[in-house]
């Protein structure tokens, strides 16, 4: 297993799952309980669904997010994900034909809010993460371990 592998196997970005009802200042709630205990959204997207909405996010300190969703009523589930570095949007083609070759379903993929050096980054939530790091690997691109996006 190649180092990098191993890297991953022992610090793997976590996703958040946060399922909120469809009300308004729910997402201003949670946004503004994380960033007034300094914790960061490195990437987000939401889902709006008939009985509520899923907030997915990657954050800076996973540990004290978890602890103050839980202290606050949010209701959420977390997974590890892909997380992914390339230089610019002319690379993503590239990105996906690394799954292509290996003929792996990716879930969903969302963005990074930024990256520094102006680079771009995805998050991916893929079937088989180890297989998806070694199609990376292979064709140069930067996978990206919890501490990586960490502040």
């Amino acid at each position: 297993m190649a180092e990098m592998d191993t890297t991953l196997a022992q610090d793997p970005v976590r996703q958040f799952s946060v399922f909120s009802e469809n009300r308004v200042g729910r997402l201003h709630d949670l946004t503004g309980m994380l960033a007034k205990h300094n914790v960061h959204i490195m990437a987000m997207t939401t889902l709006d669904t008939t009985d509520c909405a899923i907030i997915r996010m990657v954050v800076d300190d996973p540990d004290r997010a978890r602890e103050l969703m839980a202290a606050n009523n949010f209701f959420f589930t977390e997974c590890e994900v892909l997380a992914i570095e390339f230089a610019d949007e002319s690379k993503l083609k590239d990105v996906f034909m690394a799954f292509y070759a290996v003929e792996m379903n990716i879930h969903y993929v969302f963005s990074f809010i930024s990256r520094p050096r102006g680079r771009c980054g995805l998050v991916l939530k893929v079937e088989d993460l180890d297989l998806a790091v070694t199609a990376l690997n292979s064709r140069g691109f930067k996978v990206l371990t919890q501490r990586d996006i960490s502040r």
